[in-house]
C-alpha cells in the first residue's frame, strides 16, 4: 500500500470512530428544541472544558497558527493574547446567562437579547449578524479540513473533495444528536489535537535542529525580525502597533461574543461547571506553544510550502517522517478543523431557525418541526460554507480576522443586557445596524481605517456610541421587567 493510502486509511478510521462517538452521543438527549440545542442543560465539567477549547481553537490554530509564525513571526502571539483575555467575562457573565436560561428556556444567544430588550427585533438583527460572522468560519474550518487532506495525499484527494469527506461526517452527526454530538466529539477530537500538536511540536525542531533552544538560537541569528513583536504584516513589512493591538482587542472582546460559545452556557449543569471550565481553559490553550514552534521551525526549512498556512503538513511530508505519522497528523488537523466547524453548523442553524426564521414569521411550530427545520438549515449552512471555502484567497487567520469584526459587534447588547439597566431595544437595534456597515465600509476602504485599527474596533466604538445616545432618547425599558432579569441573572432561578 502506498504511503498516501496509507494515511488516507488512518483517516478514515478516525473520521469513522468521530461518526460512531457522534451518532452514539444522539441517544442522551430529549426529542425536543432544548435537547437538540442545549443538550438539556447537562454538559458537565470534561465536556464543557474540551467544547470550549476544542471549539475555540481550529484549523486556524492548527494550519493558520504555524503559518502566521512561519510567514510573520511575533505576530502569531496576538492568538495566545487574546484567547485568556476574552474568556475571563465568562465567569461571571456564564453563570448569569445559564440561570437566566434555565428560568425562560433560552437555548440561544438572541433570544436572550430579545427577552432582555423585549423586541423580537433585536434577536433577528442579532441572529443575522451572528449568521453573517459565522457562515465564512465554517468556510475557514472546511478550507483547513481541504489544505489537509491535499497535501499530506500529494493532490490525490485534492481540497474541495477533502472538506466535502469530513463535514459530510460533521453534517451526519450534527444532524442526528445535535449538540450532544458536538460535545461528546470535541472530547475525542480535542483528546486528540492536543497529543498531536505537542508530539510533533517537541519531534520536528529536534528532527531538524537539536532541539527547541537551538531552533531559536539560528533564528535569532539569521532572523531576528521573526521574533519582535508586533511581527510582520502580510507582505512582509513590519505590521503596526495599532494593527496588532487592534487585532487582539478585536479577538478578545469578539470571543465570547461567538453564538456557539455563548450557547454551551445554556448547556451547563451548573454555575460551577461554567466558572471552573474558565479557570482551566488556559492550560488547553498551552497547546498553541508547540504550532508556533512548528511554524517557525519552518521559516529555515530547506523548501518552502505552496502557501504559508501549508507550512505545517509540508514539513511533516518532507522530513521524513513515517507514514503512520502523516495520518496521525493528519487527523489530528481534521480534529482541530471539526471540533469547531460542527459548533459553528450546529449553532448557525438553531440561530437561523429559532431567532430569524421565528421572529420574522412570528411561527409558533411544534418542538418536532423546528428540530427538523433546524437540521435542514444545518445542512444548508454546511453548502453555503464549503462554496466559500472553495473561492477565496484569504489566509485561515485573515479570514478568522474577518469575521470577528461582524460578531464583535454583538459586545454592546450582550454586556448592556448585564450591566445596563438603561439600554433599549432601539439603542441595541440602531447601534447593531450602523456598526456592521461602518465595519463593511471599511472592509472595503481599508485605507480609511484610523491608525490601521480593524476595522471591527472603529466599527464597536460608533456601535457602541450609538447604542448609549439612542437608549438615552428613547423610552426607557420596562422597570419591573428589568429589575427581576437582573435579580434572576444574579440569584438564579
Amino acid at each position: 500500500m502506498s504511503d498516501w493510502r496509507v494515511v488516507v486509511t488512518i483517516v478514515a478510521v478516525y473520521l469513522l470512530i468521530n461518526l460512531m462517538v457522534g451518532l452514539r452521543a444522539g441517544s442522551r438527549s430529549t426529542d425536543t428544541v432544548a435537547g437538540y440545542v442545549a443538550g438539556d442543560r447537562g454538559f458537565g465539567t470534561l465536556v464543557m472544558y474540551f467544547v470550549t477549547g476544542a471549539t475555540m481553537f481550529s484549523a486556524f490554530a492548527f494550519l493558520g497558527g504555524p503559518g502566521w509564525a512561519y510567514s510573520r513571526g511575533a505576530a502569531a502571539f496576538y492568538i495566545l493574547a487574546y484567547a485568556v483575555l476574552g474568556v475571563a467575562p465568562y465567569f461571571a457573565l456564564g453563570p448569569w446567562a445559564a440561570r437566566l436560561g434555565r428560568r425562560h428556556g433560552y437555548v440561544t444567544q438572541a433570544s436572550l437579547l430579545a427577552h432582555r430588550f423585549q423586541s423580537r427585533w433585536v434577536a433577528i438583527i442579532a441572529g443575522v449578524v451572528s449568521v453573517i460572522a459565522i457562515t465564512p468560519y465554517v468556510a475557514l474550518q472546511m478550507r483547513g479540513a481541504g489544505i489537509v487532506f491535499q497535501q499530506v495525499t500529494d493532490g490525490h484527494v485534492p481540497l474541495p473533495a477533502g472538506a466535502a469527506i469530513a463535514y459530510g461526517v460533521v453534517l451526519i452527526y450534527v444532524w442526528r444528536s445535535g449538540v450532544m454530538g458536538v460535545g461528546w466529539t470535541n472530547v475525542l477530537q480535542g483528546v486528540f489535537m492536543i497529543a498531536i500538536a505537542w508530539t510533533l511540536g517537541i519531534y520536528i525542531p529536534y528532527k531538524l535542529y537539536g532541539g527547541i533552544g537551538p531552533m531559536f538560537q539560528q533564528l535569532e541569528a539569521l532572523r531576528p525580525e521573526m521574533l519582535t513583536v508586533p511581527g510582520l504584516d502580510a507582505d512582509g513589512a513590519r505590521w503596526t502597533h495599532g494593527a496588532y493591538s487592534s487585532a487582539i482587542a478585536v479577538s478578545a472582546i469578539g470571543v465570547w461574543m461567538w453564538p456557539h460559545l455563548f450557547m454551551k452556557a445554556f448547556a451547563a449543569k451548573d454555575d460551577a461547571t461554567i466558572r471552573r471550565t474558565v479557570l482551566l481553559f488556559p492550560t488547553f490553550q498551552l497547546f498553541l506553544f508547540p504550532l508556533f514552534v512548528v511554524g517557525f521551525a519552518g521559516v529555515m526549512y530547506a523548501s518552502a510550502p505552496d502557501t504559508a498556512d501549508a507550512i505545517m503538513p509540508h514539513i511533516v511530508l518532507t522530513s521524513g517522517l513515517p507514514a503512520l505519522v502523516v495520518g496521525l497528523f493528519c487527523a489530528g488537523a481534521l480534529a482541530a478543523s471539526m471540533s469547531t466547524g460542527d459548533a459553528l453548523v450546529h449553532g448557525a442553524a438553531a440561530i437561523a431557525v429559532e431567532d430569524v426564521y421565528s421572529g420574522v414569521r412570528k411561527n409558533r411550530m411544534s418542538q418536532h418541526d423546528k428540530r427538523t427545520l433546524i437540521r435542514w438549515m444545518a445542512v444548508a449552512v454546511g453548502v453555503l460554507g464549503y462554496a466559500i471555502a472553495l473561492d477565496t484567497n484569504l489566509s485561515l487567520v485573515g479570514i478568522l480576522l474577518a469575521a470577528y469584526g461582524a460578531i464583535v459587534q454583538l459586545a454592546p447588547p450582550v454586556y448592556a443586557a448585564f450591566l445596563w439597566k438603561r439600554a433599549t431595544a432601539a439603542g441595541v437595534v440602531s447601534g447593531l445596524l450602523v456598526g456592521i456597515c461602518v465595519t463593511g465600509l471599511l472592509v472595503v476602504r481599508p485605507e480609511w481605517r484610523p491608525l490601521d485599527l480593524h476595522e471591527g474596533i472603529v466599527g464597536l466604538a460608533v456601535n457602541l456610541a450609538t447604542m448609549v445616545l439612542v437608549s438615552l432618547v428613547t423610552r426607557p425599558p420596562d422597570t419591573d421587567h428589568v429589575t427581576e432579569w437582573y435579580r434572576t441573572s444574579r440569584q438564579g432561578a
